[in-house]
């Protein structure tokens, strides 16, 4: 079977993404006693990706979502099938644009998010035609 994801095809029944898994957590702080091995490997599938079928990978741009860690360039693990709630990660479109914000549900209305502060939320008013596209539920980046 082979699904499209966004501009690239994944072969959903081969997996090419096993890579070798750390046994312990490495530490970020202090530095701890180094492992000479690994213990076996991931499959980045199965990591990332809980629902082959619904699940697209959509690249940023602009820095508005930099304060949950979103910047310009990164890749966003999306799956339309998870049902949005207030402070997740979306890809909505608003009234025929494209954004990725946090989703808000106040007791004034439904708002898009900015995580920064150089950009304002959108309130979405109520005759907006507002589509939640889907759900980010990984970032990849490059450090």
């Amino acid at each position: 079977m082979r699904v499209i994801v966004g501009p690239r095809v994944v072969d959903a029944g081969v997996s090419k993404l096993l890579v070798l898994a750390s046994p312990v957590p490495v530490a970020a702080g202090y530095p701890s006693p180094a492992q000479d091995y690994f213990e076996g490997r991931i499959d980045l599938n199965e990591h990332l990706i809980k629902d082959v079928a619904s699940t697209y990978i959509v690249r940023v741009s602009g820095s508005s979502m930099e304060g949950a860690g979103i910047s310009d360039g990164d890749e966003l693990v999306v799956n339309r099938a998870l049902e949005p709630h207030d402070g997740c990660v979306v890809v909505a479109v608003l009234d025929g644009e494209l954004t990725i914000k946090r989703l808000r549900i106040t007791v004034a209305g439904v708002v898009l998010q900015a995580e920064n502060p150089a950009y304002p939320d959108i309130p979405v008013p109520s005759l907006s035609d507002l589509t939640i596209w889907g759900v980010a539920t990984r970032c990849l980046h490059h450090v």
